[in-house]
């Protein structure tokens, strides 16, 4: 296998295939989450990241215009990206269809964990690859740092409305928006602090 960086040039050509799947997946399903919530602050969140998101495929396509790489090209791994994509969205209608308002938000909230995981991940490997210098990282650099920090934010702020609004359907005080969101979380390391002061912001709110 022809490497260049110690990189596998199939599997990073894999990777970025599933990426622009993943983008794709994510603008159906930010586009149908934002008709589930019901929170407004949620659903002008979700308005935002659903605009970035677009920006991150826009991104990404002309990442495989500089690398001469066909954007519609097939692959098992995009299938299966482009199948949990689909079955996201479907989650979703199923909740808004069925369930309360309440419960379907829920679910979107999960759902959009869900995708941010993957996408999050992906961008993360990315920025793995550029790290290894070389043609690859002429190109994916620049479009790692015009996105990563959008990806931080999309499955940390997420994350923290998915907590808080089970925490209120259970009955218990939330916190809304959540700490990540109140404290522009873009970090592990921040998420968990964030999370360790919810105690106090609700003690202040009470």
């Amino acid at each position: 296998m022809a490497r260049s960086g110690h990189v596998n040039k199939a599997q990073v050509h894999e990777l970025l295939l599933q990426a622009l799947e993943t983008e794709r997946g994510g603008i159906q399903i930010y586009t149908t989450a934002i008709k589930a919530a019901v929170n407004k602050d949620l659903k002008k969140e979700w308005g935002e990241y659903l605009d970035e998101t677009r920006t991150h495929e826009q991104v990404l396509t002309r990442v495989f215009e500089q690398l001469g790489m066909d954007t519609e090209e097939a692959s098992p791994g995009r299938a299966v990206v482009a199948h949990q994509g689909a079955s996201l969205v479907e989650a979703i209608e199923m909740a808004m269809k069925h369930g309360t308002p309440e419960a379907a938000e829920l679910v979107a909230a999960e759902c959009v964990v869900l995708a941010e995981t993957k996408d999050h991940q992906n961008w993360e490997l990315i920025g793995k690859i550029a790290e290894q210098g070389g043609e690859l990282a002429k190109v994916l650099e620049p479009a790692y740092k015009a996105v990563e920090s959008d990806e931080d934010h999309h499955l940390y702020h997420t994350m923290g409305w998915c907590r808080e609004l089970w925490i209120q359907s259970l009955g218990m005080p939330a916190v809304l928006p959540p700490p990540e969101e109140v404290k522009q979380v873009e970090t592990a390391i921040g998420a968990s602090r964030a999370e360790q002061a919810r105690d106090q912001m609700l003690g202040r709110k009470h």
